[in-house]
């Protein structure tokens, strides 16, 4: 799969679903249309996830551990 940024998959599959509410789409197209929006989804995802571990992974160096006074 290409390498897309999260704003340009999130972009496009808004545009897949405006697409899909706005006109009459055969059903070859539709199936096309999902095929392609699962795959913008799973970069989203596999984007977010990325972003939260590495979130995380900042924060537990920024937080001192937990020692007993």
């Amino acid at each position: 799969m290409e390498k897309y940024t999260y704003s340009e998959a999130f972009m496009e599959l808004q545009q897949i679903v405006s697409q899909i509410e706005s006109a009459d789409i055969d059903i070859d197209t539709l199936s096309e249309k999902i095929k392609r929006a699962s795959e913008l989804i799973e970069v989203c995802k596999a984007k977010l996830t990325a972003t939260e571990q590495e979130v995380t992974s900042l924060l537990a160096k920024l937080t001192p551990p937990n020692t007993p006074e």
